[in-house]
């Protein structure tokens, strides 16, 4: 670590006071230190976490790797620029750049969805459908969304989000046979309710959803219709999923997950709600946008409108059906009984484990999951009866259906064997050699400490 120094003050070696030298002659003080020179302790977590990465299988369904363009983007000067207001209507000077930026990732995401509205500023998927609550409801006006406990959102109004305090939150679920939506109760709820706003999407469901049954129920009962697209934003780019667009008057995506892109939100809408939506986010609830994250999701857009991109989702989706039916086959339950996108549930009852425990040993043996709640679970959601296993990080480290596979075969070892350290580190030994054999794509160019 460099030598730190006082900054000099001019007049102080002459014995002028200090304080009348400063007041007359402001100091210079340039900083510009590498990171590695002010800051072991934030560089020592940083190596850390590069290495965790690299050496761990990630089945986070709500994670992914960027590329190296995403990188340097978001790495870029544009963290510098504070650029309060839209494309041409800013508050501040010097934003011919990053306007051209902000103005690149909105024309991409219109056309990569076919969009006729897009607001690119949200910094992450929670605000952008605070956005549309903001923009369009009062507060006490009723929602209608799908419950947390059968893999709603926090936002969808959970009794502790800001979206269940300010507004009466109806949910609707799945059904208990077949695990899929409800749409019939759906429809009740919003016959019986009158929702100002109809929601539809979710965190942990693994199956087609109906947005035409969605739009119908919305239009019959005077509703506004969103669709939350977090988890799927990718498969409705590449329509290995059916969009919402033109159903819905809203549509609120995530950028990373399934698309691949830096950690942030996406709104897009009917042009009747433009202003609205535009005013809801800026100026009522954030001001400055980040604009490196919006550059960096202007490149994930462009990346997103090629073909190997829809090959990758296509990969995606093969590698969960994959991963799930090889766990059925091991004996577990999965709910629903697979999956039509790219996560799936798996129901821990019959090894009698809690999600929680499993998640815990499962990262020892290098395998990082999380814990989820099944329908109609018996267990706290602190607790849960399952786990969520995803496949968009693992697919872009070119994994295909044969490792998958391979991955399930460790879980089930792992699981089958909680209380025995000396099988999880036999299978963090494997793992640790697996991971080697499939980099992440962007690593290999980084410099210390992942940056």
């Amino acid at each position: 670590m460099s030598e730190q120094r006082e900054p000099f003050v001019r007049g102080a070696e002459t014995g002028t006071d200090p304080a009348l030298a400063a007041a007359a002659y402001s100091p210079r003080v340039c900083p510009d230190p590498r990171l590695d020179e002010v800051d072991l302790a934030v560089v020592e977590a940083l190596e850390a976490e590069r290495k965790r990465q690299e050496e761990s299988i990630e089945l986070i369904a709500s994670e992914n790797y960027v590329s190296q363009a995403v990188l340097d983007a978001v790495g870029s000067m544009a963290t510098n620029k504070y650029a309060e207001g839209y494309p041409g209507k800013r508050y501040y000077g010097g934003c011919e750049h990053v306007d051209k930026i902000e103005q690149l990732a909105i024309d991409r995401a219109k056309k990569l969805y076919g969009a006729e509205h897009v607001n690119v500023q949200t910094h992450a998927g929670s605000q952008a459908n605070m956005a549309i609550y903001l923009a369009m409801l009062k507060p006490g006006d009723t929602i209608l969304a799908m419950s947390l406990d059968h893999g709603g959102h926090l936002t969808h109004g959970f009794r502790l989000n800001y979206s269940g305090r300010f507004f009466n939150a109806v949910t609707y679920g799945v059904r208990a046979d077949t695990e899929r939506i409800d749409y019939d109760d759906m429809r009740k709820k919003a016959l019986e309710h009158r929702p100002r706003l109809v929601i539809a999407g979710a965190s942990a469901y693994p199956r087609i959803i109906d947005f035409d049954l969605f739009a119908d129920a919305a239009r019959d009962v005077g509703a506004l219709f969103m669709a939350d697209i977090a988890h799927i934003a990718g498969a409705v780019s590449t329509w290995h999923h059916p969009s919402p667009l033109p159903l819905a008057d809203f549509v609120t995506a995530t950028t990373h997950k399934t698309l691949r892109g830096p950690r942030g939100g996406l709104i897009m809408c009917k042009s009747a709600w433009a202003k609205k939506v535009d005013a809801a986010v800026f100026p009522g609830m954030q001001g400055g946008p980040l604009m490196h994250v919006i550059a960096g999701k202007a490149v994930a857009f462009g990346e997103a409108l090629t073909p190997a991109y829809r090959d990758y989702i296509g990969a995606v989706h093969g590698n969960a059906r994959a991963m799930s039916d090889e766990m059925r086959r091991l004996g577990y339950r999965i709910v629903t009984g697979g999956t039509d996108n790219h996560l799936f549930l798996v129901d821990l009852g019959v090894k009698n484990v809690t999600g929680a425990a499993a998640a815990k040993a499962l990262e020892r043996a290098g395998i990082t999951v999380n814990k989820n709640l099944i329908p109609f679970d018996k267990r706290p959601p602190i607790e849960t009866s399952g786990i969520r296993l995803g496949t968009p990080a693992m697919t872009t480290r070119c994994l295909g259906a044969d490792e998958m596979r391979r991955i399930a075969r460790w879980i089930d070892r792992v699981l089958s064997n909680l209380d025995d350290e000396k099988v999880i580190a036999g299978v963090r030994g494997e793992t640790l050699e697996f991971c080697r054999q499939f980099p992440i794509p962007a690593v290999h160019r980084l410099g210390r400490f992942g940056i």
